[in-house]
Parts: structure tokens; C-alpha cells; sequence
């Protein structure tokens, strides 16, 4: 009877981790098809992905060209500028500083850059939170101020940025693949390997390189030195635990914390990093409680521009949606991207997951009409598919929602294809709404202003432009000069 019990131990044990393995396999095997599916659909050149879990590389590949003209293969020594997701070392950089009595986070960005005109009220944690514009500490609004922590990280740590990431993060990690990068000389000096710029216009052309950096952006890396820098961040080589907790929490409640953003969802917490140049996009996404880790590196920004990571849901982008999907919800019977048939097989999924998928590939949808107008319809069909699933929209409206709606108008008006008002109703109530929790939100008066302007509601539209133009407590951005432009236009 013991032997018995032993072989069925044995067998169930191995069964059990067959299984685990098959799971493992399968999870793998579908994000990696999916991710050439959406490789080809955001017509990316290049992409390098590594997914770790427990520190362990789960998988690692590299997709299609480092230069399309040669057909030169992106390996594991191709570099890309990484854009924004420098603002994760210069987290890292400012916790340290604060961790070694060299700043406070509440001290007045006034005490580190005397010279400019910045109001004594906003604190390094307002910049380093992306919270000082408009009622500051108030409201997450992504910000060019990030970059004043270049000198605040300078005068407190007494090197300069370059010196101090240098010394605090790339050398002890050994990060031999990652820099900042100054200057075109810089590469030709070092015969750096880095993936060629593309930018998607009439169909994939070349691009350009931007030069510079500072503690917004800047940073030059590769998949497997972020993943170095991923386990570093969960071993606290870095900063100390407490430190690295405060940094990866939301600031308020709002998406973002000290350096990178915070969300929720379905009771897990996700941490993460976008980056987006004109002609590079990157991502970073953890989720600590399952001790997983994605890293994307394209040669294009259309792993970030479409699904508009500014406004601070990483649930927007369908390469987020199709990780959290295969590993950390392991919903393999549902497909990533929607077409008409499945549209109507799926009538009666309700899950919170499964209407996040809809939109995110709705908001891809209005932005990939721009080079295919076919898309408008698709895009429409995905969003009332959506209302028809979840009717109380007020209840899970946000501002990337109020994008798409926005951006099918603007590509049916641009594109001369008639007035688009199918959706204007859920647009006038969804701004309004939103609105009345942020109503300095310079988004949401944007489109709300173009919105009436269009519809000949001129009294409607100029309230919203004025706030734009009005609001001090704004640096100058896009929408600033078109509010200026429309409110001009009506002298």
C-alpha cells in the first residue's frame, strides 16, 4: 500500500508539473504570436522583448531589423534610445539622494534652480510626480517639468547627470550597454550598435535621432541591461526597500508615483515605464505580486503613440493587454485582436478585462485610420460593441476613451469622410463628467472646445479654450498654441 501511495505521489507530482511546464509553453507560445501579430499591424521594424519571472529570463527575442535597407537583424547587443523611460534611474537617482540626507523630497525645486521662474510652492515631489501643473499635488498631468530634476540631481549629488548615473546605477550594475546619448559623435566615437529610426507615414520611412538628454530622457539601453536593472530594483541594490515601495506608489491615489506609474487592476498592482520619441518607443511593466516583468524595445514610436500612455493606463496598449492576458491572467481561448465574426460569437463576455481589450484596440483603431480609413468603421464597431456589453460608460469612461472618441471625429474631418456623430452623445457626457473631477484638465478642454467648435457652438467651444490659455499654473504644450490659434481665429 505505501509503494502504491509513493508511485501515486510521483504521478501526481509529475502531472502536476507537466502541467506547469505546458502552461508556461502555452503562455509563451501565444505572446509571442501575438506580439508579431502586433508587430505587423503597428508596421514596426524592430522589436526586442524579454519577460523575467523571479529574476529568470521567461522569454527573450529579437523581431525583424535593426535597418531595413541592409535587412540587418536586431541580436541582443542592439541598442535604443529608451526616451522617458530614463525617468525610472532618475527616480532611483532622487530616492538615493533623499535616502543619504542630500534632498527632501519637499523641498521647493525654487532651492535648486534660484534662477527661474518656478512658484515656491512646488516641491521636487510635485515634479518628480508629475503634479505640479494646475492645482499642484492635486491632479497627474505628464509634464516636461520632469526634466528641472537635471539639476536638482546635480547640485545635490555634486556630479553632473551623466557622473552620477554613472556612478550610482550603470557601473555597479555593469550595464555595459547603456548610456546617455549626446551627440552623433558620440556613436561614430564608440562604433555603438543602435537600431535605425523609422517613422510610419506613407508606409515605413526613415526616421531620426534625438540628441540630448536630461532626467526626462536620454537614456540608450538594451532589453537585457533593463532586465538587469529590473532585478537590481527588486533585490534593492540600488535604493533600500522602503525606498523602492515609496517610489513604485501612486502619489495620491493618481497614476503615477516617484519616477514611473502606478495603476490597479483586478486587484493586482502594475508598475511601470513608457518611452516614445518620434521614432522610438519602449515599455516597462512589472507586476510585483506575480514577480513579472515585461521589456519592449521598437525602432518605431507605435508601441506607445497609439495607445496615448501619456494619460497613465498602461490597460490602453494592446502589448500590455496581450502579457497581462497570457501571464498573469492566462486567458488563452481569447483572442487578441477582435474581427467582425468574433465581434458577434462573443455576446455576453462581461468581464472588466475583456471590455479594457475592446477599448484598447478601439483606441488602435482610430489611430491606425489615419493611414487606413477603413479603420473609422472597425474602431466604431469595437466601441459600440463595447456600449453594448457595458452601457453605464460613466462608470469606466476616462480620458483615453475621450481620446478615440475625439480622434475618429478628427480623422473624419481631416480625411474628408462627412461628419462622424455617432458617438457625440457618450463624448459630451463623458467630457463633462470628467471635467467636473479635473477641470483643469487641458485634454479634456481641448476636445470638448473642438468638439462644439465643429458643431457651429461657438459659445460652447471659446469657455474652454480660455481655460487652456488662462490656466498660469501650465507650461506651454500642443494644446496650448491651438487654443491661442482658435481663440485668435474668433477676433
Amino acid at each position: 500500500m505505501k509503494l502504491i501511495s509513493r508511485l501515486a505521489i510521483l504521478l501526481l507530482l509529475a502531472y502536476s508539473c507537466s502541467s506547469e511546464k505546458e502552461q508556461k509553453f502555452n503562455s509563451v507560445d501565444n505572446f509571442s504570436s501575438e506580439l508579431k501579430e502586433l508587430k505587423e499591424y503597428f508596421q514596426i521594424p524592430g522589436m526586442a522583448v524579454l519577460v523575467q519571472k523571479e529574476g529568470e529570463t521567461l522569454y527573450e527575442d529579437y523581431l525583424g531589423y535593426s535597418e531595413t535597407a541592409t535587412q540587418s537583424q536586431l541580436d541582443a547587443s542592439t541598442t535604443f534610445p529608451i526616451a522617458s523611460l530614463t525617468k525610472i534611474f532618475s527616480g532611483l537617482m532622487i530616492m538615493k539622494l533623499a535616502e543619504e540626507g542630500k534632498l527632501k523630497p519637499e523641498d521647493p525645486i525654487k532651492k535648486y534652480i534660484p534662477e527661474a521662474e518656478i512658484d515656491d510652492s512646488i516641491q521636487i515631489k510635485h515634479v518628480l510626480s508629475h503634479t505640479s501643473q494646475g492645482d499642484i499635488g492635486k491632479h497627474f498631468y505628464y509634464s516636461s517639468r520632469f526634466g528641472w530634476l537635471t539639476k536638482v540631481i546635480e547640485k545635490a549629488s555634486g556630479m553632473s547627470f551623466a557622473e552620477y548615473a554613472e556612478t550610482l546605477i550603470l557601473s555597479p550594475l555593469e550595464m555595459q550597454n547603456s548610456f546617455l546619448l549626446k551627440d552623433s559623435l558620440q556613436l561614430a566615437q564608440k562604433d555603438i550598435k543602435m537600431a535605425r529610426p523609422y517613422m510610419l507615414d506613407d508606409g515605413i520611412q526613415d526616421g531620426f535621432i534625438d540628441y540630448g538628454y536630461s532626467s526626462s530622457a536620454g537614456m540608450v539601453s538594451t532589453v537585457k541591461d533593463l532586465a538587469v536593472l529590473d532585478r537590481a530594483m527588486d533585490a534593492n541594490t540600488i535604493i533600500s526597500e522602503a525606498s523602492r515601495d515609496k517610489m513604485f506608489s501612486a502619489f495620491k491615489e493618481l497614476p503615477y508615483g516617484y519616477g514611473i506609474f502606478h495603476q490597479e487592476f483586478n486587484d493586482l498592482n502594475l508598475i511601470w515605464g513608457y518611452g516614445q520619441y518620434d521614432c522610438y518607443s519602449s515599455l516597462f511593466l512589472k507586476v510585483p505580486s506575480k514577480k513579472i516583468t515585461l521589456i519592449l524595445l521598437a525602432n518605431n514610436n507605435l508601441m506607445s503613440d497609439p495607445a496615448r500612455l501619456i494619460y497613465g493606463d498602461a490597460l490602453s496598449s494592446l502589448f500590455v493587454m496581450s502579457f497581462l492576458k497570457n501571464f498573469v491572467f492566462e486567458i488563452e481561448d481569447m483572442p487578441l485582436l477582435e474581427t467582425e465574426a468574433s465581434l458577434a460569437e462573443n455576446k455576453s463576455i462581461t468581464s472588466d478585462f475583456y471590455r479594457e481589450k475592446l477599448l484598447a484596440q478601439a483606441l488602435a483603431e482610430s489611430f491606425m485610420a489615419r493611414f487606413d480609413t477603413g479603420k473609422v468603421q472597425s474602431s466604431a464597431r469595437l466601441l459600440e460593441k463595447t456600449f453594448s456589453l457595458f452601457p453605464d460608460y460613466k462608470t469606466y469612461a476616462d480620458i483615453s476613451l475621450m481620446h478615440n472618441l475625439s480622434f475618429l471625429k478628427d480623422v473624419a474631418f481631416f480625411m474628408e469622410l462627412g461628419d462622424f456623430n455617432v458617438f457625440d452623445e457618450q463624448l459630451e457626457t463623458i467630457g463633462n463628467a470628467l471635467l467636473s473631477e479635473d477641470p483643469d484638465n487641458p485634454y479634456l478642454h481641448t476636445y470638448l472646445g473642438t468638439f462644439y467648435d465643429r458643431k457651429g457652438d461657438l459659445e460652447k467651444a471659446k469657455p474652454h479654450f480660455e481655460h487652456i490659455v488662462n490656466n498660469a499654473n501650465f507650461s506651454r504644450n500642443w494644446y496650448t498654441a491651438e487654443a491661442e490659434g482658435w481663440l485668435r481665429g474668433q477676433q
